[in-house]
């Protein structure tokens, strides 16, 4: 049995960070739910840049949506709903296997209304209705701004995967503002399963402190993070809040890992793979990491429901001046940021192709 099924088998889906229209077309994505155990995928707009840029592969499309007159952001949007609607139909029978649990594929709204709470709820509500997919997250930003984005989103019944996470106070804010959308459903009289998935990054943190502290702590700050986003996520879903809402019919926001390949060359390329081994938790990973983990990864230890060491080892990035809440919210300031660059990238890829 390959590690990736040893990870399904203990109850951690894999999905796919990464998506591009050759990948569909030459069964790579269909490939790798055979034979890696993928059941879901997510994408961003650096992702889409980079496949719209380095490809032919949109070219018929963009020139025939021109000729309807669309561009911009429409046409944008009109590319990934394609590539995602083939994504979320490899995935349909994982979708359909777990009711819902698993199964997805994710599309974000554009990063340029991360702080815009109004404008945020009416394009993840039009993107979600544009989709047809019953099976495509829509992803919002967990900022301050999305916060209410995410609860009116969940209260109209638009699946939502919370992206930008870089900590476990962020973390608990967006599973507030998920619940707050559930409760509200209930006493309106509304069905309270709406799927959500609350993502949380974790190299990224390794990539900021490197160099700043002392070698014996290196790569060891994204993965005690995680582990306290993991202890915040049990304890939530033992807590009587939840279990009244579980009682009601609603589902668990699940928990997911984002930004899980490795970006120091001297570490293991399959680092965060392993140490984020938990049940009922999402990992999404890049093709490289993917191969490599299903080629020498291992399934050891799972992640204490408690946090395990993790208090000790932020501690001793604290003696060494590591401000982990600033540093949280600059990685999320960082991270908005990058997909707005990200963004404006691609509508020029997009321009240069037409």
């Amino acid at each position: 049995m390959k590690t990736t099924q040893q990870l399904h088998e203990i109850g951690q889906s894999l999905w796919l960070d990464n998506i591009t229209r050759g990948m569909l077309n030459d069964g790579t994505v269909e490939s790798y739910v055979r034979d890696y155990s993928v059941t879901g995928l997510t994408s961003n707009p650096a992702i889409f840049d980079k496949a719209i840029e380095q490809s032919e592969d949109y070219e018929d499309s963009i020139r025939e949506a021109m000729g309807r007159g669309v561009k911009g952001e429409d046409l944008f949007f009109e590319l990934a709903i394609q590539d995602l609607r083939r994504a979320a139909d490899l995935f349909r029978p994982a979708y359909d296997r777990t009711d819902g649990v698993d199964g997805w594929a994710s599309l974000e709204v554009s990063p340029i209304l991360a702080h815009d709470s109004d404008s945020t709820i009416k394009e993840a509500a039009a993107l979600h209705a544009r989709a047809r997919r019953d099976n495509i997250f829509i992803k919002i930003p967990g900022t301050t701004e999305g916060a209410r984005a995410i609860e009116e989103s969940i209260f109209a019944g638009v699946p939502i995967n919370v992206t930008l996470l870089f900590s476990h106070e962020q973390y608990v804010v967006a599973a507030e503002a998920f619940m707050r959308g559930i409760e509200r459903r209930i006493q309106a009289g509304l069905d309270p399963s709406v799927p959500s998935v609350a993502s949380v990054f974790v190299s990224r943190w390794d990539k900021a402190v490197a160099g700043h502290v002392p070698d014996p702590l290196r790569d060891r700050l994204g993965i005690a993070v995680a582990k306290l986003a993991y202890a915040a996520y049990r304890e939530l879903l033992d807590s009587e809040r939840w279990l009244r809402l579980a009682n009601e019919g609603a589902r668990p926001q699940r928990l997911l890992w984002a930004s899980t390949g490795t970006k120091d060359p001297e570490a293991p390329d399959v680092l965060y793979v392993e140490a984020l081994a938990a049940p009922f938790t999402i990992n999404t990973i890049p093709d490289k990491t993917l191969k490599a983990f299903a080629e020498h990864g291992k399934v050891g230890d799972l992640m204490p429901a408690d946090g395990g060491d993790a208090e000790e080892v932020l501690a001793e990035f604290a003696k060494a001046g590591i401000d982990r809440p600033a540093l949280a919210e600059q990685l999320q300031r960082d991270g908005a940021e990058a997909f707005d660059e990200s963004w404006n990238s691609l509508l020029a890829s997009i321009e240069g192709k037409m």
